[in-house]
């Protein structure tokens, strides 16, 4: 069912309607050399293969793309193989309002690959070309997911299977062993397969939906009854605390966190004193080191 659900997600056509609006950026300042031109094509080709792309079967209106920014940062080059840290941000309007929220604030610390100037980078469903394409693959189908948890309960679902398929493709897929360094599955807590595992385990329904109210049932309202949205936000807050209680300092919830902290902050910091203390206290139980829940005492 996984395979036949990411070959219909996987489909490409020529119409006009694409999902993701992304903005590319390559940081190079890290190399070497007065020849940087690869590094233009390698984002305009980057650019091409996520922006030019349909991943869906939807119709998407050139308002409703999903806007988002993915920032690599290249920390060493040898020949067409490179070392890279990825930061990847995306996020969606909050109904009523001309307020965009963070779905996402991403860092991939080992975005590894092989790239050659002018390539073309060609994504084949099922198939594992090279390490470049198979990551941004799993970031789009990221991106969707969390978009479509945003709109509708569990609705991320079709997206994050599309995620899990990648990661089982690369596992088996014969690469450097730089290029390996994030598919394993016992290799890190937090790496591109814990993340999509988390998101996809059973274990974490609850905090999806959690994700789900967040967004459609209290931001989305905020416009019309801030008190009510933010209490909303308050009573769901827990379902983060028993997830991390579960399992301590899951990826998926930090991944939360790192998205979120500052604006829950902002939504919290003008609450009544019981409520922003009661807020505080959840917040510091999963992550004591962060310095942003210092402004809700």
């Amino acid at each position: 069912m996984k395979k036949i659900v990411f070959f219909l997600l996987m489909v490409t056509t020529t119409l006009s309607a694409q999902e993701i609006n992304c903005t590319v950026s390559i940081n190079s300042d890290q190399i070497e050399g007065s020849n940087k031109s690869v590094y233009e094509t390698m984002k305009n080709a980057i650019t091409e293969y996520i922006n030019g792309n349909r991943w869906t079967n939807m119709t998407v209106a050139e308002k409703e793309r999903i806007n988002c920014s993915m920032l690599i940062i290249i920390k060493s080059a040898d020949g067409n193989s490179y070392k890279a840290e990825m930061q990847l941000q995306s996020n969606r309007p909050v109904y009523g309002t001309n307020y965009t929220t963070p779905l996402l604030n991403f860092s991939d610390q080992n975005f590894n690959f092989t790239y050659q100037e002018f390539e073309n980078i060609e994504y084949q469903q099922n198939t594992f070309t090279t390490n470049l394409t198979a990551m941004l693959a799993y970031y789009v189908y990221l991106v969707l997911g969390y978009d479509g948890d945003s709109f509708q309960k569990l609705g991320g679902t079709p997206y994050f299977q599309a995620c899990e398929e990648i990661v089982s493709m690369c596992q088996s897929a014969s690469m450097s062993s730089d290029e390996n360094v994030g598919w394993k599955a016992f290799e890190s807590n937090r790496n591109r397969y814990a993340l999509i595992n988390n998101l996809m385990d059973e274990a974490f329904k609850k905090y999806r939906e959690f994700y789900y109210s967040y967004h459609r049932l209290a931001l989305d309202n905020m416009a019309i009854n801030v008190a009510n949205a933010r209490t909303m936000i308050a009573e769901g807050l827990p379902v983060l605390k028993e997830a991390n209680r579960a399992r301590p300092s899951t990826y998926v919830v930090t991944t939360f966190l790192d998205a979120k902290a500052d604006e829950l902050v902002n939504i919290f910091s003008k609450s009544s004193e019981k409520e922003r203390k009661q807020v505080y206290d959840i917040l510091i139980s999963i992550d004591a080191t962060r310095s942003a829940w210092d402004k809700l005492q």
